[in-house]
């Protein structure tokens, strides 16, 4: 039993819609069903509380109590497979008045036919708490009266049968489809995923959507493909496998020299705002970055595979030296620099191989970034060993090489110049630290582009890429909100929260960074107690993303995971600017002097921003940014208004899931009466869950508003499901990739 309860405790939880069944459908659920129950139930036939609780994955015992109890018809303290198939038959094949009366007694704790306010509040209670929202008991008073007073027609002081059902018919997405969030025993696997489908790659839908990419790519392929062929050819005297060696070695000499232009920066930044952008794919270069890093390691593996066996084939005609002496040492004068094209290859395999595993997502992104950062800046020592190793390699690398060096010398200059320092740090909540820094003379920037910083306090060598959430409007300082997930971003985070601890427990940090008369020193003020420290820093950048196409948009849909929001909090205040300057009623002054006339112009017909949180706390990132943008808005007339604000909240569940029903509809009443959202305190209404990304493109498409561009930040996984909408539709495509 308990074997079977811990397996099943690591299943996901899934909601399972009790929907009508065919007869081969029910079949096979009710043959699904048996034989889970059978596992969780172990020896004795029952399933008792806590095997029910562990199998429904319920949060609050509250609802898996209640469940139990209306499951257990004979009250034995106890379920046995004939009770939970009567219970569930009766949800799935019932009637929607049946299904309803389910809920009603759910609700009813006392079991007396009616519901009183304060069996209300003690299911709105545990309702919030099976969705990890946190509100204070006044507001939760406030849900109950808004839904007890919904509900209650007559006036009764309670709410009967009939008033409930009234009530949830108002809310016609609610009584869809009324769900219980249950683990997998309830649901057996989709037949629809075993069946054959088009695989996504072939679809005409992704060859659209990825034209310049995959042209591109197609180019690439036959260029390496033409080298290898004609280099095989020039080496045939030599044998197949001295063949095979060289045709690689030709591959390399590009491969390794077109992964230097994908990491020029400040060039592909300024290709951006050029023509180039809608002929070869800029947007790409970190994907294409891999692919040629990935056809590097297979290159040099066949590369070097090839010349041992030629060595093999050459210590069995000449035997003039071991196959060891030919790999490891310079006897033979295999190479043009002293015969040491040997040990350099095998170091250069040595080290691209390395390069490749520390670059590998599991690496990056499970807190170990600092592991790839150091690995990667071995590409130093590859390309010294390629010029030694290769006799033309100094030939093709010579240009971009020359280019690159340039990039990192003005990189140092720039990050060098103006005397950086932080003039603010606050402490967000999911430890996010944010960070508002002297903007540095004569930095430009455009909306959603990311910078290197540097603090050498936290670290002295390593640089880290994050977005501006700032806007350029933003004339004297640059923000950055830097989410801890690795070992650098949480001694960020440590650092100041240590400050703040010997200032003042338990209270969020603010602190103010003076600059001192000879801007070396900076003072620390954290609730009028200070303490000194240095606290330089500096940036490099800024660098452009694909989010700059933005503005050439006529529908934008941003789409920001969590953190992800940040290069469109700089979109989002930029686009308020753009709309129109900002001067002063009194005196006419302009804070928006710096923009040009023809910035101020605005494209898009329409912008949908989507934000994704997990849980509540989250949303306080940028929830005064979110609130000024409503009040803006409110202030135009509806035709004006082009900004409208999606939140979602994946923690909570959604609208027709049994256990919140009665939470949605309190907050959904409350909303309307204070005309404010109770958990983020925004108008906007944060919606339950996850966003149905086909209904909301599909949405979006009926809209007719112009050319729709997608622009997407955040885990790489939502991008997949996004992006494959995005191809089903015709929608225009961007991750935020850097």
């Amino acid at each position: 039993r308990n074997t079977a309860g811990s397996r099943m405790s690591q299943t996901a939880a899934v909601p399972v819609h009790f929907t009508v069944m065919s007869l081969d459908e029910d079949t096979r659920w009710l043959e699904w069903v048996t034989k889970q129950f059978e596992s969780i139930a172990g020896e004795d036939k029952e399933i008792d509380l806590d095997e029910f609780k562990t199998a429904l994955k319920v949060k609050e015992s509250f609802f898996a109590e209640r469940f139990f109890a209306l499951f257990d018809s004979d009250g034995s303290n106890s379920i046995s497979l004939d009770e939970l198939l009567k219970a569930l038959n009766l949800l799935i094949h019932g009637s929607e008045s049946d299904k309803l009366h389910f809920l009603f007694q759910v609700y009813d704790v006392d079991g007396s036919g009616s519901i009183d306010p304060d069996e209300l509040r003690t299911v709105l209670k545990s309702c919030l708490r099976e969705s990890a929202i946190s509100l204070p008991e006044e507001k939760l008073d406030d849900l109950t009266l808004a839904l007890f007073e919904s509900a209650d027609k007559d006036n009764s002081g309670s709410i009967t049968f009939e008033e409930l059902k009234a009530e949830l018919e108002t809310f016609p997405e609610v009584m869809e489809n009324l769900t219980i969030s249950a683990a997998n025993w309830l649901k057996p696997p989709d037949l629809e995923q075993n069946r054959r489908q088009t695989p996504r790659y072939l679809t005409r839908a992704y060859w659209h959507n990825n034209s310049r990419k995959l042209l591109f790519l197609c180019l690439y392929s036959f260029l390496n493909v033409l080298l290898f062929i004609v280099y095989m050819l020039q080496h045939a005297a030599g044998g197949l496998w001295l063949m095979l060696a060289k045709g690689c070695g030709i591959c390399l000499d590009l491969n390794c020299t077109f992964i230097v232009v994908l990491m020029l920066r400040r060039c592909l930044t300024w290709l951006r705002a050029t023509w180039v952008v809608r002929v070869l794919p800029l947007d790409q270069n970190i994907l294409l970055h891999q692919i040629v890093g990935y056809a590097i390691l297979v290159f040099s593996v066949a590369h070097t595979m090839a010349h041992i066996m030629n060595f093999i084939h050459l210590t069995q005609v000449h035997e003039s030296y071991q196959l060891w002496e030919y790999v490891f040492t310079t006897r033979p004068g295999i190479g043009w620099v002293k015969g040491t094209a040997s040990i350099t290859g095998v170091v250069l395999q040595v080290l691209i191989c390395l390069m490749v595993v520390c670059s590998s997502t599991f690496v990056r992104r499970s807190g170990h970034f600092e592991v790839f950062y150091w690995s990667h800046l071995s590409y130093i020592w590859v390309w010294a060993l390629l010029i030694i190793h290769c006799t033309n390699f100094w030939k093709w690398f010579v240009a971009p090489g020359i280019i690159f060096l340039v990039e990192k010398l003005v990189g140092i200059a720039v990050s060098r110049m103006g005397g950086l320092y932080i003039v603010e740090v606050n402490l967000l909540p999911s430890k996010v630290t944010h960070l508002v820094i002297k903007r540095p003379p004569f930095f430009q920037f455009k909306p959603g582009d990311y910078v290197y910083i540097n603090i050498p306090v936290i670290a002295k060598y390593e640089w880290h890429p994050f977005t501006i959430s700032s806007a350029p409007e933003q004339q004297d300082t640059i923000w950055l909100h830097v989410r801890s997930m690795g070992q650098w971003t949480n001694r960020l985070f440590e650092y100041f929260r240590q400050s703040d601890s010997q200032a003042i427990s338990n209270k969020r940090l603010t602190a103010s960074l003076r600059n001192h008369r000879n801007q070396t020193k900076t003072q620390v003020m954290v609730d009028k107690m200070s303490c000194f420290s240095v606290l330089q820093c500096y940036v490099d950048g800024p660098y452009g993303t694909p989010t700059r196409q933005i503005f050439a948009s006529e529908h934008a849909v941003l789409i920001g995971a969590g953190i992800g929001i940040t290069p469109f909090a700089s979109i989002l205040q930029s686009i308020i600017y753009r709309m129109r300057k900002q001067n002063c009623p009194n005196c006419n002054y302009s804070w928006c002097e710096t923009i040009k006339d023809n910035e101020m112009i605005f494209n898009p017909l329409q912008v949908d921003f989507i934000w994704i949180n997990r849980d509540q706390k989250s949303f306080e990132w940028f929830v005064s940014l979110l609130t000024k943008l409503e009040m803006d808005q409110a202030d135009e007339e509806p035709e004006g208004r082009f900004l409208e604000m999606h939140m979602y909240m994946t923690s909570a569940l959604s609208k027709n899931d049994m256990k919140a029903i009665g939470l949605q509809m309190a907050l959904d009443l409350l909303a309307k009466k204070e005309k404010r959202d109770s958990i983020t305190g925004l108008r906007t209404r944060t919606q339950p869950g996850r966003p149905d990304w086909g209904k909301v493109f599909q949405k979006v498409s009926e809209e007719k508003k112009g050319k729709v561009h997608v622009f997407y930040c955040g885990s790489p996984a939502l991008a997949k499901v996004i992006k494959a909408q995005c191809e089903h539709f015709g929608f225009n495509f961007y991750k935020e990739n850097f």
